[in-house]
């Protein structure tokens, strides 16, 4: 790999990038994307509030998805699709929504690729207002839907799952209200 530097009246002079520094970037990376993961999972285990609307366990309300929202929209898809695949499945493996891990391990990481794909998109760098309230409101509708036809699979059932509906789309409001002003916040710092 190779960069270039606009140097000595108008030439570009090459010069190797050095290994070292890959190996900072993907050191960097990993501590990030690991992070972000931790804190998913802190903000599902810590605050969380049981929906009585629910017809089974599935009406929770967490903060894990207003973290998921801030990594996606500063971090962009790939760091949220680790984190939030691995952080929200740790919190089922670990709470009484076992059964749900295996379905969350793969829900979670398109809504958070689909979220920062949109928000990235030409060049907007995850600083549109528009467009990442577009982005969560696309990937929220991923998330309504796959956790529908968990509960479809996992109960039988068709119609009650209608019941947890509710839940999820306030769970994606309370995220995006969180997630959007400190997205902007920690935006503005220029730390990332």
């Amino acid at each position: 790999m190779y960069a270039y530097n606009y140097k000595d009246g108008g030439r570009f002079m090459e010069r190797k990038v050095t290994e070292r520094t890959q190996n900072n970037k993907r050191v960097y990376d990993m501590i990030i994307t690991s992070m972000l993961t931790a804190l998913v999972f802190l903000a599902t285990h810590s605050i969380k509030i049981m929906l009585p609307i629910s017809f089974n366990d599935g009406g929770l309300v967490h903060l894990g998805t207003g973290m998921l929202i801030i990594a996606a929209l500063v971090f962009g898809k790939k760091k949220a699709a680790i984190s939030g695949s691995v952080g929200m499945a740790l919190f089922d493996l670990t709470s009484p929504w076992v059964a749900w891990a295996p379905f969350t391990f793969v829900i979670r990481p398109v809504m958070g690729y689909v979220m920062g794909a949109i928000a990235y998109s030409k060049g907007r760098n995850g600083e549109s207002l528009l467009w990442n309230i577009i982005a969560i409101v696309v990937s929220g509708i991923w998330m309504i839907a796959g956790y529908y036809m968990t509960s479809v699979i996992l109960y039988g059932n068709w119609v009650a799952p209608i019941a947890s509906i509710p839940g999820d789309a306030l769970q994606i409001v309370i995220g995006a209200a969180a997630g959007i002003p400190i997205s902007a916040i920690l935006k503005r710092t220029k730390l990332f």
